[in-house]
């Protein structure tokens, strides 16, 4: 399996309404936070939740492959997921920090 299809499927284990980070995802892999936003940012599948990772400061992304940041934002609302800023998700609620 190569390393975006692991970061893919890794992925697909964020339940709905909830976040985690390019850097909690690598940590799992161990790879760089940069190979896994690569492989989300070349991703097609659109069953691969990757509107639920952000940046380590709960940063969603202004070039979200599916319709840039207010995309991302507006997927993560319809899952019930709270915004502290205009971009930046309330981690106190929805992080999800368990990663198998």
């Amino acid at each position: 399996m190569s390393i975006f299809q692991r970061i893919y499927e890794t992925t697909r284990k964020i339940p709905q309404g909830k976040v985690t980070t390019y850097g909690e995802i690598a940590r799992k892999l161990n790879i760089s936070p940069r190979t896994v936003g690569w492989a989300l940012h070349a991703n097609k599948n659109i069953k691969v939740p990757c509107h639920r990772v952000v940046n380590k400061e709960g940063r969603i992304a202004k070039n979200y492959g599916f319709g840039g940041g207010k995309e991302q934002r507006r997927r993560l609302e319809r899952e019930g997921v709270k915004f502290k800023k205009q971009y930046y998700v309330d981690f106190l609620w929805f992080r999800w920090g368990k990663i198998e």
